[in-house]
């Protein structure tokens, strides 16, 4: 049973953490000029969502009756920095890739800590699948950051 509310805790927290990558990708598709970049956030926004849908299915399956819908009030404050930021540079796309960075800098974090964590069986395979996307994501805006600081 204690083992159980763990999980349900730390999936409980990657919801949070999605929801929060959910919100912050479709605020920089809103603000970036490249074309490419506003798809590309725009689906990385998308598959945040479905992961947490995903997550929460897996939270009800393992007994929580009201898995998190929302994102951490941490996020909130990351995603009102990114606000301020493209504000104050116009929407600057090499600014908004090095903040997509540093939230998937914590997404990665948080994806490890939960691995760390004991979960098992399908939660565990979830987490897993999820945590590879989520770690190929984030190389890739590193990869955007590194190539928009060059130019």
């Amino acid at each position: 049973m204690a083992q159980q509310k763990e999980a349900i805790s730390t999936i409980n927290s990657l919801i949070e953490t999605l929801k929060d990558g959910e919100k912050g990708f479709k605020e920089a598709s809103e603000a970036v000029k490249d074309p490419q970049l506003k798809s590309l956030f725009q689906q990385y926004s998308q598959q945040r969502h479905r992961f947490a849908s995903e997550l929460q299915t897996q939270a009800q399956t393992l007994g929580e009756s009201k898995p998190e819908k929302s994102s951490s009030a941490a996020g909130a404050m990351h995603r009102a920095w990114i606000n301020l930021k493209s504000a104050v540079t116009s929407g600057d796309d090499k600014s908004i890739l090095s903040e997509c960075e540093r939230g998937e800098d914590s997404a990665v974090h948080e994806y490890e800590e939960a691995m760390q964590d004991g979960l098992t069986g399908t939660a565990r395979e979830i987490v897993s699948r999820q945590f590879t996307e989520i770690q190929s994501a984030h190389d890739r805006v590193k990869q955007l950051r590194d190539a928009a600081k060059k130019t």
